[in-house]
């Protein structure tokens, strides 16, 4: 008798632990939920404060100015019979302008895409945007769909390799159309890592409207990175509202999305490239096959392969001696095809660059 009396105890102490169980982790989905959304919060108000960074630094030389546009409609839409599912993707863009230009004038302009999965144009870039002011270059850099700042649904219309290419060249095609100092023949694109992908991509899908591109250490091969990233890494592509799916299960798509494999479309576009031997970020390897690529096609680019140059990832973009002569370099290179009033050609131009105010 005790034994049928133990056993309906014992099934409802089971559906009552079942139905606790299921309670705790309904809390724990929403509290996940809600640090997801906190988190994009506290990089939108990372990113205002960024901005007004942007004034305090470069405010002695530049004009800055941050415009809102458009790109393409999202790459993923999960009812787009809806109304308004068509809708472009709108996004901000920064604008560099020198302040000594004479607006009567024209000046050649650089599209400066920024680099990372998920991150945003930021004060990292003073030292370099205040170079670029010296020398005499309009700049914007867009911050293209999934960039950070800009709150979860911007972030999660992220088209790593895909769309993201558009709204930068539609960044270039805002300033060509709406400021008339600037020089639609002396247009160049410059990028390092994400922002170096986004560069070749740019030139490779519109090779009449760049007079010349400098891609650092650009990734390269998406299926050789799943192959040496982290799980981390890997489930930002996965995720079920960008690519949704793993290089295994869709191979196609993404040798789309990667430069190495789309080598053929690159026409004539005066193209340098650079990476470093201990790059931990975007390995050495993967740039090497874009360039063993590029030769393969017989395609005409210079490039320099730096030998363990300290700084790894950022070795030319850092504040040393030695990267700053690498960037004199680039704006070297920039410089045959862009022509800048003010062109740098040494390390002390740089330094006066970064402390004085120019005096053309």
């Amino acid at each position: 008798m005790k034994k049928f009396i133990v056993l309906p105890l014992f099934c409802l102490f089971l559906s009552a632990y079942s139905q606790q169980a299921d309670e705790i982790n309904r809390r724990l989905e929403a509290l996940q939920e809600e640090n997801v959304n906190l988190n994009h919060r506290l990089d939108e108000m990372q990113k205002q404060m960024d901005d007004v960074l942007w004034f305090n630094r470069v405010g002695d030389v530049a004009f800055v100015d941050k415009v809102y546009i458009y790109g393409p409609p999202p790459a993923n839409v999960k009812n787009p019979t809806a109304m308004g599912a068509t809708n472009p993707v709108k996004f901000w863009a920064y604008v560099f302008i020198p302040k000594y230009i004479d607006p009567s004038k024209k000046y050649p302009l650089l599209v400066f895409p920024h680099g990372g999965v998920h991150a945003d144009f930021t004060t990292y870039h003073t030292h370099i945007i205040r170079e670029m002011m010296a020398q005499g270059y309009i700049v914007v850099a867009a911050e293209y769909r999934g960039s950070t700042g800009y709150g979860r649904s911007f972030w999660e219309n992220i088209d790593y390799g895909g769309l993201e290419n558009e709204d930068v060249y539609a960044s270039r095609n805002y300033m060509v159309e709406n400021y008339d100092f600037v020089d639609e023949k002396r247009v160049g694109i410059i990028g390092w890592s994400h922002g170096g992908m986004i560069t070749l991509h740019n030139i490779f899908d519109h090779p009449n409207d760049y007079a010349c591109a400098f891609a650092g250490v650009p990734v390269s091969d998406l299926i050789m990175r799943f192959g040496y990233s982290t799980d981390d890494y890997r489930e930002l592509y996965s995720a079920p509202y960008h690519i949704d799916k793993s290089p295994r299960e869709d191979i196609a798509e993404y040798k789309r999305r990667s430069p190495v494999w789309q080598v053929d479309r690159f026409k004539n576009t005066p193209l340098l490239i650079h990476t470093n031997t201990n790059d931990d970020d975007v390995y050495m390897i993967e740039v090497e096959h874009l360039i063993q690529a590029l030769k393969a096609e017989g395609k005409k680019f210079e490039y320099e392969i730096f030998k363990d140059m300290p700084g790894g990832h950022s070795f030319d973009r850092i504040d040393t001696k030695a990267a700053r002569e690498i960037r004199v370099k680039i704006y070297k290179f920039l410089a045959r095809y862009l022509t800048p009033p003010n062109p740098i050609r040494s390390v002390d131009d740089i330094n006066r660059a970064a402390y004085l105010l120019h005096n053309p």
